[in-house]
């Protein structure tokens, strides 16, 4: 027997908790190359571009068997040819992880890099684009090292301004956070199943203009990630998969849609991840811990809190929470000790005042 069960409260940026009929629609084994589950996967790419993008024709979905991370080199390595010039922006460690993949598949790419709670500089990046030659730009739409929202609309418009291609990871933003991929001029977006649309992990998400993926063809430097050869078969077998598919993922996320939409769509969502931030801000200033970004690029998904003065010891105030209930994560700066809250998931703000009252206690003992 393990030591979890279902009354954890996971406030992390992902994997996140979910709901029980979630859970159930998963308790199903269903054949992958049956037409009612083909059937199912088409209507959850459709479902997923109008999320994205307005249900707009030229768009697409691609899903890709994997964490997030998987459709992030999928996208990555399936867009930039070998004769591309790809710029990276980084402003934390998911743009980190972009430049490293970059780096073991052999792009020609380079960076510009800015503080970790500095959003990415639209002025910094257009100067690069207009003098280094790039033909691809990547960057991390809301960076879950930090909680920091990054300026894709503007981004998008000095892609267009200059003719670079504008490719973004909106892993922790899709679901969290209302845009559009038509008007931040985006080609390709990488999501997951889990995070804010509150599925299980399993399953990485490219949504992408059609013209732009089909351009991408016998430009990857993998089989299992090859983002054209994914969408190629997805299109011609009406729903399938190349290879094996994640049955159980599929189902989940099926219904972690339609549970979506039933809230009221990503604006309802968003409106109640601000809210349970906002009692959480507000809460731990009043015990007086001091938030690492400023309330105007912080965004409703996590909060990056640091360490207050004098002994503060984190793993015992982690040991204390889960014992009650809640799970909380370390920092991941390089620079300042901090820990991270998420208030994504089936969380809502009565469950943050909770914790806010344990944090409180323990702080008192």
């Amino acid at each position: 027997m393990h030591g979890f069960d279902n009354n954890y409260l996971l406030l992390t940026p992902g994997p996140l908790s979910t709901t029980q009929s979630v859970r159930a629609a998963m308790m199903y084994d269903v054949p992958t190359r049956d037409k009612e589950y083909f059937a199912m996967i088409q209507d959850i790419r459709r479902e997923l571009v109008q999320l994205a993008a307005g249900g707009d024709e030229k768009y697409t979905a691609v899903l890709v068997q994997g964490s997030g991370t998987y459709a992030v080199e999928s996208m990555l390595c399936s867009a930039v040819s070998v004769n591309d010039r790809l710029l990276i922006a980084v402003n934390g460690a998911y743009g980190q992880r972009m430049a490293e993949i970059a780096k073991k598949a052999g792009l020609t790419f380079e960076t510009v890099t800015f503080e970790e709670d500095e959003p990415v500089d639209v002025k910094a990046v257009s100067d690069m684009l207009w003098k280094g030659d790039f033909t691809h730009l990547a960057v991390i739409h809301l960076e879950t090292t930090t909680g920091i929202l990054n300026p894709v609309k503007e981004l998008g418009r000095i892609c267009a301004e200059s003719g670079t291609v504008f490719m973004a990871d909106c892993m922790s933003s899709f679901g969290s956070v209302e845009f559009d991929m038509r008007e931040c001029g985006m080609s390709f977006m990488a999501a997951s199943s889990n995070k804010c649309l509150q599925g299980v992990p399993g399953i990485g998400l490219v949504v992408c203009r059609r013209d732009a993926v089909e351009k991408c063809r016998g430009n990857s430097r993998s089989v299992s990630l090859d983002l054209y050869d994914q969408y190629a078969f997805m299109e011609s077998s009406k729903g399938g998969f190349r290879f094996t598919s994640p049955t159980h993922v599929i189902l989940g996320l099926k219904q972690a849609l339609a549970e979506l939409s039933e809230e009221g769509g990503i604006a309802a969502r968003s409106a109640r991840y601000r809210e349970n931030q906002r009692i959480l801000s507000e809460g731990v200033k009043e015990l007086g811990f001091k938030l690492f970004l400023l309330e105007e690029v912080q965004s409703p998904v996590i909060t990056t809190i640091e360490y207050p003065s004098g002994g503060f010891d984190f793993e015992r105030m982690y040991g204390y929470l889960k014992d009650n209930g809640f799970y909380i994560y370390p920092g991941k700066l390089t620079k300042k000790e901090t820990f991270r809250i998420g208030t994504i998931g089936n969380v809502f703000p009565d469950d943050i005042r909770r914790l806010l009252g344990l944090i409180e206690h323990w702080l008192e003992a």
